[in-house]
């Protein structure tokens, strides 16, 4: 007689608990892979700066003959070069780490309520050298009553720095930069204007990518990497607002930043 075939056994339920919650293994992936990325960017900007740092300081040293005479004058001339190179290396490492952290979304900010009269403050005492070598004269609308933003401390004077440090690059020799701001519907806007040679509105999109070179007079007048404004716009978008760029050729640019309002 034939045995009847054996009923299938019901698999055992699942616990809830002792399942892993859905997700989990991608959040806790993706949190070793953060840890990893600020890991390597500490790294490399350790790794980086100290060497430059060292030259810096001894080409400092050296130009200025602290240990006496160098003999021939091309010795010190030579420790110049040297020094203002490295200045220049070292800025291009800072942006470059920098792009990387906010593209990777690995910066540290911290925002609260930020004065942009002190922001402004700040800034333009660090631009004083470079203000006063193009004779570029800074009007202020509204100054001492200007609005609060909500910001971290530093992501907001480098937005400042770099785009007061634009338009004082590329506005001509001894011409006006105007900076204002406005509070309306929970947000600020900051408006820095040049009466530079301007751009076509078509290249706008362009100068916002990093290292994008071109021969317009944003990427073509000046030595730097086409990193400046890049940085501004991923900052902005950390902070919960957004860059604007107007121009025209012959009517200058316009920069509008526009963050929450404190």
């Amino acid at each position: 007689m034939a045995q009847a075939a054996p009923l299938p056994q019901s698999e055992p339920e699942a616990d809830p608990a002792a399942m892993p919650a859905p997700g989990g293994h991608a959040a806790r992936r993706a949190a070793m892979l953060d840890a990893q990325k600020r890991s390597f960017l500490r790294m490399v900007s350790h790794e980086l700066r100290t060497p430059l740092n060292s030259i810096l300081g001894f080409s400092e040293i050296i130009s200025q003959e602290l240990y006496g005479p160098l003999g021939a004058p091309q010795y010190k001339e030579y420790a110049g070069i040297i020094r203002a190179s490295g200045q220049r290396l070292l800025k291009l490492v800072n942006q470059v780490i920098e792009i990387a952290r906010l593209e990777g979304h690995a910066m540290d900010l911290n925002p609260h309520a930020e004065s942009l009269d002190h922001a402004l403050d700040d800034v333009l005492d660090s631009l004083r050298d470079d203000l006063r070598a193009r004779n570029t004269e800074i009007s202020v609308l509204e100054e001492g009553r200007l609005p609060l933003v909500l910001a971290d401390a530093r992501g907001l004077r480098t937005v400042l720095t770099n785009l007061i440090h634009n338009a004082c690059l590329y506005a001509p020799e001894g011409a006006r930069v105007t900076i204002g701001a406005r509070a309306e519907n929970g947000h600020v806007e900051i408006r820095i204007m040049d009466r530079g040679p301007g751009v076509d509105p078509a290249d706008i999109p362009r100068l916002l990518r990093p290292f994008e070179q071109g021969d317009n007079a944003l990427t073509r007048r000046s030595e730097g990497a086409g990193l400046g404004l890049p940085i501004v716009d991923l900052l902005c978008q950390a902070m919960g607002g957004r860059l604007r760029l107007a121009s025209a050729p012959g009517e200058g640019l316009t920069a509008v930043v526009r963050l929450p309002a404190a």
